[in-house]
C-alpha cells in the first residue's frame, strides 16, 4: 500500500511539472523555432525533457527587461 501511495505522489509530481514547464514555455519569447523545439522535448520526453528545459531552455529565452 504504500509503494502506490509513493508512486501516486511522484507521478503527481512529475505531472504538475510537466505542465508547469509546458506553460511557461508557452506564455515565453524564444528566438526563431526555440519554442516548439522545446515544447516538442518536453512533451514527448517527460520528465528528462523538463529537466533538460530547465537547466537549458531557461536561458534561451528573450528577456523583456
Amino acid at each position: 500500500m504504500e509503494e502506490i501511495l509513493i508512486l501516486l505522489i511522484f507521478g503527481l509530481f512529475t505531472f504538475v511539472i510537466w505542465i508547469w514547464a509546458l506553460i511557461d514555455i508557452l506564455k515565453s519569447e524564444f528566438t526563431s523555432t526555440n519554442k516548439i523545439i522545446w515544447l516538442l522535448v518536453v512533451f514527448f520526453l517527460s520528465l528528462l525533457g523538463v529537466l533538460l528545459y530547465y537547466f537549458i531552455g531557461r536561458k534561451q529565452k528573450i528577456s523583456n527587461d
